[in-house]
């Protein structure tokens, strides 16, 4: 329900403070844009398209299965 791309670059440093580029795609793309939401204060429904709702988690089908790109 959140659009996102399917490639992100994110800049960040490592644990002795050198600047890294990283190149994450597809699925793991998804999920750091996700995670970096959190770190801005972003909720994912504050990315949904407009008029459209979160699923409720009672009717969510699709845990644990992978995400198809094509």
């Amino acid at each position: 329900m959140v659009p996102r791309a399917r490639g992100i670059q994110v800049e960040h440093q490592d644990a002795d403070g050198h600047r890294q580029l990283t190149i994450f795609e597809d699925g793991l793309a998804r999920l750091v844009a996700h995670e970096v939401d959190h770190l801005i204060g972003v909720l994912c429904k504050d990315r949904m398209r407009p008029g459209v709702q979160p699923i409720p988690m009672t009717e969510y089908q699709g845990v644990g299965q992978q995400w198809h790109y094509q």
